[in-house]
């Protein structure tokens, strides 16, 4: 199996749109600068709930406070989802990527047999390495036909070798040696099906206790000693302690407990 075939649009929609399947448009374009922008810019037009945009190569993937990046084509998993939850409260939204961090990281370990961990708050390691990034943005409807809907957006590294990783501290499924041969497309159904099932569960669900535990049984932040960066304020340094029914760090400093609903992680040794 090679990690760089091209992507097979039709064989992905088979697999992912169903009569009652959370998907409802699957699109597959060669190349643009970032899913999650274009997919921003149409939910605001009024796209439609369940829509996926996926690019062969992104020329500038978004991240966190700004930050872009690109992979050479073919090496990687550039996607972004539409989703307009609008029977579920707002302050239940930022829950959103990490569900798509646990259908990532479930996606991982069921379709490359990796011991994929989560990182709080939006990334996903492989033995202490990103292997994918994930990154929610609220869109607020720019009329009175469409409510707010979120996009987000998951980049996975499949075939990047070691000259291609964006960091150091980066990985790709080709680089682990125990990894299941497994292609672009396989690992996009899975995660289309597996966010789709999560998603439902979440929608549907009165609280998210249920859903905390079952981040935390896979979240490698608990129980290390991390450093938490803050755009201008100081750094916070303690023990990752819990996560909580909202989806935020519980972190024990010397001061005592502090909770965390944003913030770059630093995992100590």
């Amino acid at each position: 199996m090679s990690y760089d075939e091209p992507l097979d649009p039709d064989a992905i929609r088979a697999e992912v749109i169903t009569s009652d399947s959370l998907w409802r448009r699957v699109d597959v374009v060669a190349e643009t600068g970032s899913t999650n922008a274009d997919l921003a810019a149409r939910a605001r037009a009024g796209e439609p709930s369940g829509t996926v945009l996926i690019a062969d190569h992104q020329t500038a993937a978004r991240g966190r406070l700004g930050r872009s990046w690109s992979a050479p084509a073919g090496t990687s998993i550039g996607l972004s989802m539409l989703v307009r939850p609008e029977a579920v409260p707002p302050e239940r939204w930022t829950w959103l990527p990490l569900v798509a961090g646990i259908a990532v990281s479930e996606s991982l370990q069921r379709a490359a047999k990796l011991p994929a961990e989560l990182k709080w708050p939006n990334d996903v390691l492989v033995r202490d390495r990103k292997i994918s990034g994930i990154l929610a943005e609220r869109i607020e409807p720019a009329g009175a036909d469409s409510g707010a809907g979120c996009v987000i957006g998951i980049g996975i590294n499949v075939g990047l070798s070691a000259e291609d990783l964006p960091v150091p501290t980066a990985t790709s499924i080709r680089l682990q040696p125990d990894a299941a041969p497994v292609g672009r497309d396989r690992m996009i159904i899975t995660v289309l099906n597996a966010f789709a099932l999560l998603y439902r569960q979440w929608s549907e669900a009165t609280d998210d206790t249920a859903l905390a535990a079952a981040y935390l049984a896979r979240c490698g932040t608990i129980g290390r000693r991390v450093r938490v960066l803050l755009a201008g304020k100081p750094d916070v340094v303690g023990d990752a302690e819990a996560i909580d029914t909202a989806g935020r760090l519980v972190v024990g400093t010397p001061a005592g407990r502090v909770t965390f609903g944003a913030g770059d992680i630093v995992h100590l040794r």
